[in-house]
């Protein structure tokens, strides 16, 4: 081995603490990058892989009734390789604890084998012509421990149908399972989704010979042109009254999914480059010192023929050795890190053929990226050796010329400080660099712990602002058909009710120009005492009599603002499209829906006095009342939602400590490095302290003085910091289907804050040995220290 490897060691060995907490950070950066680019390219790979072995649909489309000719008459559009046709409906399921509100979604299943949308057998048989038998999504099976040869009945339009479970399958429609974009969260044990034979979903939901949904496949050479394949499918299925048309893309499953591969991708870049931006920092300025204490032996080898490339490449070598140690030890932890959240994954998400593979540029792209990192803060760090000569070096280094700082020109406020915090105080301004360093790195270990800190608390701020301001109706219920407004009499003659009111939610297609989206439109009175329609300012809004309101979400994706005019496509047959002006935008933090008085949906739709649900106030058992109630199709409260956030609580609480976990590492690893740095440069000044008198203890508490003040310093710093942070999380997560208001709580400040305290106290004390190891004879002996 080389003498100047041996020596590198050595100085490894003396400064083991600083290159192990490096490490760690490093080790971090690599460990998160290498297994979250892996699982999102594992998640992404597989999804592809099982949406061609199931032949996962490009457009669906709703319709009011559609015969099987009309769908085979789709054919005729250039690009079109299959479209088929289907029943689907939602339906009460009778279970033994009769105040517990079941839905499933009957499915019909085509004659014909391989058709768009198949369905992936995990256990059981497939089903065939019996029509008393039916496969169950698997999601649903295991969250109400359903058993093969079980009986379920669902009761459709008034009567039960006894259905044996044959089977348990897998839909690359519902890899994420939510009924509904206004679901707050997925709750398998409340939603699940049945496939039938297509007679009995015929029979049994009114639909012979005809069905309510269309599947289409574009051949892969025409995908490119899917938005003017999908207006000429819009163009021939007029006739059938289209509700809706949903292409892939926009599809609540793969969107959900999409986004989460998004945000894995973000996140393994985001936190890989913050942790080894910082880890290059901090071997920088270690580097830096190091080479200053080290001017001697520097110039002893360059004495004895070393240049300065060997000398430069011999520190340099340290920094590399920390991206070395890191890499190997975050590649080990990667792979089982990568297979643990696999099978996080494989939990939470029903994809049936999920498959770890290992990828190996990722490890080859970590590596060149740690080393790239600490070879230039390597070089960085001890270029100073370049202008050391061997004659200079023998003699001591000249000091810095010193001087008052200005707060003792303030002699009412200097006379009045203690002797050891007026040495803090200079320290810290005559090491400004240093300072500055160390309150950045407190401020970002504090708005990296703010940030899981807020982020537990936005499923609440969610929840409570869209069912408690912006609706604040006990319990909000859907038909299963659109009926007569004489329906609320009917209600009100079954339960006891403070406030009702009627609705008439319809999906419609909006267009603003070239853009357009599909969103339900609610229409509620125009004085409704369940609707409160705010805009940005908090300002109030009114339903208008002859226009419309927009979700923020909905004006953003239309490009329309208050003023503009959007047409809106009627689904009915022969019915033209009407032109609205935009009156409104409202905030809305669920969902993206649209709002008008309820008389103009009427004459939107043709009808006089259709309502397709009710929104109330009552104390009474509403569930339980109308469980046998003919054309009830669901009925929604506050209480199952707020249930369903409750136990999603053990989700985020995990996901706030792996993050917290990251906050302190990092907080960690600068004030551990920072104080050691600090307590090395200045040996010599705490050897004259002891000279003068103090004992190791008081020059530790002089040293927590000066963490202490730089910490309130970075914890002042940190709230806008971590404000930002919060921002761009909300900026970047909030979708078609939630925005996430950017609401901090003042109690996340003091636990960020604390948290933050608690980082900077631990590595602290993990100095205290170096203090009380410091040879102060030797330092005062060494004129070079």
């Amino acid at each position: 081995m080389k003498k100047l490897d041996v020596r590198l060691l050595r100085v490894i060995k003396k400064s083991k603490g600083q290159f192990i907490s490096i490490s760690v950070m490093v080790i971090l950066a690599l460990t998160i990058y290498i297994s979250f680019s892996m699982v999102a390219d594992n998640l992404n790979n597989t999804i592809s892989h099982y949406y061609d072995v199931t032949n996962f649909g490009d457009v669906f489309v709703e319709v009011v009734r559609i015969p099987k000719a009309a769908i085979d008459n789709l054919y005729t559009i250039e690009g079109i390789e299959g479209a088929q046709g289907r029943i689907s409906s939602d339906v009460p399921l009778r279970v033994e604890d009769p105040n517990e509100k079941v839905r499933v979604r009957v499915v019909s299943l085509p004659k014909e084998e391989g058709g768009i949308n198949s369905l992936y057998t995990i256990k059981g048989r497939e089903v065939e012509d019996n029509p008393r038998t039916t496969t169950v999504l698997e999601q649903f099976i295991d969250a109400r421990g359903i058993q093969l040869g079980d009986r379920i009945t669902p009761y459709i339009a008034g009567r039960e149908y006894p259905l044996e479970v044959i089977g348990v399958v897998g839909s690359p429609e519902y890899i994420y399972l939510m009924e509904n974009e206004q679901t707050l969260l997925p709750a398998p044990e409340k939603f699940g989704v049945i496939y039938v034979t297509e007679a009995f979903a015929q029979s049994a939901l009114g639909y012979q010979g005809s069905y309510n949904e269309v599947l289409i496949k574009i051949k892969d050479d025409y995908i490119h042109q899917i938005d003017d394949i999908v207006d000429e499918i819009e163009d021939q299925l007029d006739r059938y009254g289209v509700k809706r048309t949903i292409k892939r893309e926009d599809h609540l499953s793969h969107s959900m999914m999409m986004e989460e591969i998004n945000q894995l991708e973000a996140m393994s870049t985001a936190i890989t480059l913050l942790f080894l931006i910082v880890a290059a920092v901090i071997i920088n300025i270690m580097l830096s010192r190091i080479v200053k204490n080290d001017r001697m032996s520097i110039g002893v080898m360059k004495a004895l023929g070393y240049n300065n490339i060997n000398v430069l490449a011999h520190y340099t070598k340290f920094s590399l050795l920390i991206g070395l140690v890191g890499s190997i030890i975050g590649i080990i932890l990667s792979i089982p890190l990568s297979g643990v959240f696999t099978n996080l994954y494989m939990f939470y998400f029903n994809i049936p053929m999920f498959q770890m593979e290992v990828y190996y540029i990722y490890i080859v792209y970590g590596i060149l990226l740690t080393s790239v990192f600490c070879i230039i803060s390597g070089l960085l760090g001890a270029r100073t050796v370049l202008k050391i000569l061997p004659a200079d070096s023998m003699r001591p280094e000249a000091p810095k010329s010193g001087g008052r700082i200005w707060l003792e020109k303030i002699k009412f406020i200097w006379n009045r400080i203690s002797f050891s915090w007026k040495m803090v105080i200079r320290n810290i301004l005559r090491n400004k660099k240093r300072a500055a360093f160390l309150v950045m790195g407190i401020a970002l270990t504090y708005g990296i712990t703010i940030v899981p800190v807020f982020m537990s608390s936005v499923w609440g701020n969610i929840f409570l602002l869209q069912y408690g301001e912006f609706q604040t109706m006990d319990y909000n219920i859907d038909f299963s058909k659109p009926m007569n407004n004489n329906a609320i009499r009917e209600l009100q003659q079954i339960l006891e009710v403070d406030h009702i009111e009627p609705k008439a939610e319809v999906p419609f297609e909006l267009v603003n120009g070239l853009k357009k989206k599909v969103a339900s439109v609610v229409g509620v009175q125009w004085d409704t005492q369940f609707y409160h329609f705010r805009n940005s300012l908090g300002q109030a809004i009114d339903i208008p009599p002859n226009g419309i309101i927009l979700a923020e979400g909905l004006a953003k994706s239309l490009g329309a603002n208050v003023g503009d005019e959007i047409a809106i496509k009627n689904f009915m047959p022969d019915k033209e499209d009407k032109i609205i002006e935009v009156k409104g935008i409202t905030q809305q933090f669920l969902g993206i829906n649209a709002y008008m008085d309820i008389n103009m949906m009427n004459e939107l739709l043709g009808e006089k006095g259709l309502i397709t649900g009710a929104l109330l106030d009552s104390q009474d058992d509403v569930v339980l009342k109308l469980q046998n109630v003919k054309n009830i199709g669901q009925v929604q409260s506050v209480d199952d939602m707020k249930n369903s956030f409750l136990e999603f609580m053990d989700v985020i609480i995990y996901s706030v400590g792996v993050l917290m976990i990251f906050g302190g590492v990092l907080g960690f690893a600068i004030v551990y490095n920072t104080t050691i740095i600090s307590i090395s440069e200045r040996t010599m000044e705490f050897s004259s302290l002891r000279v003068m008198g103090f004992d190791k203890k008081e020059i530790y508490k002089m040293v927590s003085k000066e963490n202490g003040l730089m910490t309130v310093l970075g914890l002042v710093l940190g709230i806008p910091i971590g404000y930002g942070m919060c921002a761009g999380i909300v900026s970047g997560l909030s979708t078609d289907l939630y925005s996430i208001p950017l609401i901090i709580n003042p109690s996340s400040y003091v636990i960020a804050a604390v948290a933050t305290i608690i980082f900077v106290a631990l590595a602290q004390l993990a100095t205290i040995r170096k203090i009380y190891r410091l040879n102060f004879m030797d330092a005062l002996k060494n004129r070079t220290s």
